[in-house]
């Protein structure tokens, strides 16, 4: 059980962590730009596309670590 606590805690530091470097990343870009008028919502976009990214990120590579750790069956 403790070491299911111990992959939760993982889990949601490197989404956290993605989402962050997600998040500063698209601040980088000048999305304003795009536009004529710029969307008062631009910013929830910039919230809600970082979270999608970032998650998307932080899964594929919790599930690449989970598979590499599960390789060790195979060789035993």
């Amino acid at each position: 059980m403790k070491q299911i606590g111990i992959d939760a805690i993982i889990t949601i530091v490197v989404q956290l962590g993605f989402i962050w470097v997600t998040f500063k990343g698209l601040q980088e870009l000048h999305f304003e730009r795009l536009f004529r008028q710029v969307p008062k919502v631009l910013p929830l976009m910039k919230v809600l596309l970082s979270i999608a990214i970032g998650y998307g990120c932080a899964s594929f590579f919790m599930s690449f670590f989970s598979s590499l750790q599960n390789l060790s069956y195979l060789l035993k």
